[in-house]
């Protein structure tokens, strides 16, 4: 009776390290699955790493904050065709429009 009683409680701690191990991997799943959040800004950062080079109107290697003004205020510009003062996001990014190489210069 005494074999019988150990190896019940033997199954009955396997059983219950086996669940565990499977409510924590399931877990650890799930949580490995949400996505984390993005600084929205720092999301952008390599783009605007491509585009320094088309802001370096003067070829300097240096990119001074007027440029990049002009730049950017020549990019909108292009981008509001409608001349509203405002771009739509929805419409720009569903036409796959992209940076032009000759703005603010």
């Amino acid at each position: 009776m005494r074999n019988f009683t150990k190896s019940t409680w033997a199954m009955a701690i396997l059983t219950v390290l086996l669940a565990m191990g499977i409510l924590l991997t399931t877990a650890a799943a799930q949580k490995a699955s949400v996505p984390k959040f993005q600084d929205p800004l720092r999301m952008g950062e390599d783009t605007v790493k491509q585009l320094l080079p088309l802001m370096n109107a003067d070829s300097t290697g240096r990119v001074s904050k007027q440029e990049y003004m002009r730049f950017m205020e020549a990019e909108f510009e292009r981008l509001d065709r409608e001349k509203k003062g405002e771009l739509d996001v929805r419409k720009l990014t569903q036409t796959g429009l992209y940076a032009s190489h000759f703005a603010g210069k």
